[in-house]
This record gives C-alpha cells, structure tokens and sequence, in this order.
C-alpha cells in the first residue's frame, strides 16, 4: 500500500454512514467517502503493482451529483467494468467514463502480460442484475456464442492461473506455448482453437479480437482472457478438465489426425 489511500487496516471512517464505496483489492479493503477521489494505478492511492506497462494512475473513482463514476484518466489502456455475474460488462477506453450502477462490480484490466482483477462495492444504488435460468445444453454459451468442447478448454487453461488464485489480484496469462502443453496439444492446433474463438467473439462484438497490422498476437490473447475474466466465462470447478485432457493426449493411442470437437 502507498500513497494516501485509507484502508480498514489503517484508519476507520468515523461513522459506516460516510462509507459509500469499498474498493477490494487482493484482500486489501479500502473505504471511500463521497467527497474524496480514489486514484488507482502504479503510483496511486492504490499501487496495483510497479509493472512498468502500468501506468502510474489508471483509473479513478470519485462521486458527482450521488452516482459513482470510474473514469479511465489513463493514454492507452482499455479497462473492462462488469456487474458481479459477468452477465453485463462495458469496455472503458483511455478519456472515457462509466457510471457505477450496480452495488457490485468487477474492474479488469491488462498491463503487459500480466491481468489485473479488483471488485468495487457502492450503497445506494438502485439497479440490479439477474440471471434468466438456462438450459444445459452441454457447450458453453457467452452472448450468442456457443463454443465447443475443445475451444472451452483452450480458454479455461489461458485463464487458469486467474481461477487458480484466491481473490483479485494480478496474473499472468501463459503463452500460446505454455497453454498448449498444459493441454496436450501441438501449437498448430492450439493456434487454430485460438483463432476459431477469436474469430466467434469478435462477430458478437467483442473487441480487440481481430489482429490489426502491426499488432502482436499477445494483445489477442490478452484481450481474450480479460473478456473471459468479467464475463465469468470459466470456471474453477471444471479446472480438472485440463489434467483430463493432457492425460488423455499422453495415451499411446491419442488423436494424431483429425481434433476432437
């Protein structure tokens, strides 16, 4: 912790009344009153890391007219908002604004390499969220994208080290490599997967999906992973599905032709 920032760990509001907005951070909890900012970034009232792809304040979070607002004052990194169900989310570019509407909400972002999670709880506000029950039909389904067996399991082991942490936090997101061997599978087939799932999301509107020229492939990979951490695409119940997969590729008679669906 540096900077300014009030923690419970380190100074007490003087009544909960003045409290309207708590900032979760790795376990760290910090109370924000309504006539205060709270910047967050590499140099901030709350230093998320020293990243040096960070910048030093990123994100700002202040109250106007009742309504929290979260304003990206960085130059050029996108910041993702969702509501506590991933079921909703905005994409906050560099100079833009979004209003805190839900009393839960989840802010990712990626700096580098490395996805930053943190949660912001506000009182008072007067929208909720709820989820429609779904069917099983036994593929995973984001928006009206559905994704095969095989494309789930290439973005559950890009993002197994977010759900394998406890909380928010940082995490680094593994190479194209890294991931492959996770699962069993050659980098040509693993690239290909990667491709077909960039290419779904991107048709839904999700952007950051299609490489522009000039663009490095990690920016793609990047973006994926972070879209899937505020949608709450995968989860950490189904992590035993990636030692299923690498022990199944491992068997003498593994696919070596054509993928598995």
């Amino acid at each position: 912790m540096c900077g300014n920032a009030m923690s419970t760990a380190s100074i007490q509001p003087e009544s909960t009344e003045d409290v309207s907005a708590v900032i979760d951070y790795c376990g760290e909890i910090y109370e924000v009153r309504a006539d205060q900012e709270f910047l967050i970034g590499r140099e901030a009232d709350l230093c998320i890391d020293d990243n040096p792809y960070l910048h030093r304040r990123l994100v700002r979070i202040s109250c106007h007219d009742g309504l929290w607002w979260l304003d990206n004052i960085g130059s050029r990194i996108a910041v993702t908002v969702a509501d506590a169900s991933g079921s909703m989310q905005a994409r906050v570019g560099p100079g833009a604004r979004i209003p805190l509407v839900f009393e839960s909400a989840v802010v990712v972002f990626a700096a580098g390499p490395t996805t930053y999670e943190f949660s912001i709880t506000v009182r008072g506000t007067t929208f909720r969220s709820y989820s429609a029950p779904t069917a099983d039909t036994g593929e995973a389904t984001v928006g009206e994208a559905r994704f095969t067996p095989s494309q789930y399991l290439l973005i559950l082991a890009l993002c197994e080290p977010w759900l394998t942490q406890a909380g928010s936090g940082a995490t680094d997101i593994p190479r194209n490599a890294e991931a492959a061997a996770r699962l069993g599978w050659p980098i040509t087939r693993f690239n290909r997967k990667l491709d077909n799932v960039a290419d779904k999301l991107d048709r839904m509107g999700v952007p950051g999906m299609r490489g522009r020229p000039g663009s490095l492939a990690t920016h793609r990979r990047v973006r994926l992973v972070e879209y899937a951490v505020a949608a709450r695409l995968v989860s950490s119940s189904d992590l035993y599905l990636l030692d299923d997969e690498k022990r199944r590729n491992s068997t003498p008679d593994a696919l070596t032709g054509k993928d598995r669906r």
